[in-house]
């Protein structure tokens, strides 16, 4: 899944340390990417059909447990609908600069770029970041032609930043990063909704019409409750041959013309 030599041994280390600071959001495992670009997907709805066709008697010995977790989703689903303040959305209105277009949620670590707290040779940015009192370096790689990639995207689309990292890490990188102002808007870990131990990006809370949204994220689980909003991409660390950019643009642009991006995605994702 991972290829290039910058950083090798240290990698799994630097994520776990991300993590532990809290920083950065925690992405889930990914399998190799398939020919299909919508490959992915089909994982997500498979997982969902397997888990409804459950029977009760498979789950009678854990009826204790399960009390327990149908507990705990309630008060997740109670804090959610204090959430969903009727009238409150994540967004501001549209501009006249974007009415009809489709808005793209984009997503940041391991999408757009890689950060590490170990020092590296080719960084493309030096980010300090003060954690309890100390200040850190933050190194910060860009994924190949994500300034193209980012450029072509404001061309066609209303662009939202979507990360579940701290907006104390992602908000000076996202400054770097997006010298175009391509980002309409940036929202952060506070924005996502905390479900079974995730950061899941609800894109309902947006105040978009969904058949005119699209998130582009590499971790399936911050797509969970629209996987059929979403456009997936491999994981990406320090492979710098990696073309994945660049080989969605065209894919975007037959999707920035699309009336439904459920039907267009649809067409996508046909044999």
């Amino acid at each position: 899944m991972e290829h290039g030599s910058i950083i090798t041994q240290a990698r799994r280390e630097d994520a776990l340390v991300l993590t532990k600071q809290g920083l950065v959001s925690k992405s889930s495992p990914k399998k190799p990417r398939g020919r299909n670009i919508f490959k992915a997907l089909f994982c997500c709805f498979r997982a969902q059909h397997v888990g409804q066709s459950t029977s009760s008697t498979e789950l009678s010995p854990y009826k204790e447990e399960a009390n327990t977790i149908a507990k705990s989703d309630l008060l997740q689903c109670l804090q959610y609908q204090f959430y969903q303040i009727p009238g409150t959305c994540l967004l501001p209105e549209v501009t006249e600069e974007d009415q009809g277009r489709i808005c793209v949620v984009i997503d940041l670590d391991e999408t757009l770029v890689h950060s590490s707290f170990k020092p590296i040779n080719n960084a493309d940015f030096i980010v300090p970041v003060e954690i309890e009192g100390t200040t850190h370096q933050v190194y910060v790689l860009k994924r190949p032609y994500v300034d193209e990639f980012l450029r072509r995207m404001g061309e066609l689309f209303e662009c939202v930043l979507f990360t579940a990292s701290l907006a104390k890490y992602a908000d000076p990188v996202t400054d770097l990063l997006d010298r175009c102002g391509v980002f309409r808007a940036r929202l952060f870990r506070e924005s996502c909704v905390f479900h079974q131990g995730c950061y899941v990006k609800d894109l309902s809370r947006l105040g978009r019409d969904l058949r005119k949204t699209l998130i582009l994220d590499n971790s399936p689980a911050s797509y969970i409750f629209h996987p059929e909003n979403a456009v997936p991409v491999q994981s990406w660390f320090d492979d710098m041959a990696d073309t994945e950019l660049l080989n969605l643009i065209p894919i975007f642009e037959e999707l920035s013309g699309a009336e439904d991006v459920y039907t267009s995605l649809g067409q996508l994702r046909a044999p």
